[in-house]
């Protein structure tokens, strides 16, 4: 997809940078994939607060079964 957008030069010199890409549209794809994955851990997160996991066996047990 071809986008046209007002960002400021130092934001992307320092993207760029960073990300060590060569091209401006590298930056950028390598900051939004970034992005992209910290907000879905985020809400991975949040669901895991709002819905906590539950184990069915002690540490102790795992270990055993693991073991045979």
């Amino acid at each position: 997809m071809k986008v046209t957008a007002i960002i400021p030069d130092d934001l992307i010199s320092e993207a760029m940078e960073l990300s060590k890409a060569i091209t401006i549209t590298e930056a950028l794809k390598i900051a939004l994939i970034s992005y992209i994955r910290s907000q879905k851990i985020k809400e991975l997160g949040e669901s895991i607060l709002s819905e906590p996991l539950e184990f069915r066996c002690t540490a102790q047990e795992l270990r055993e079964l693991n073991r045979k």
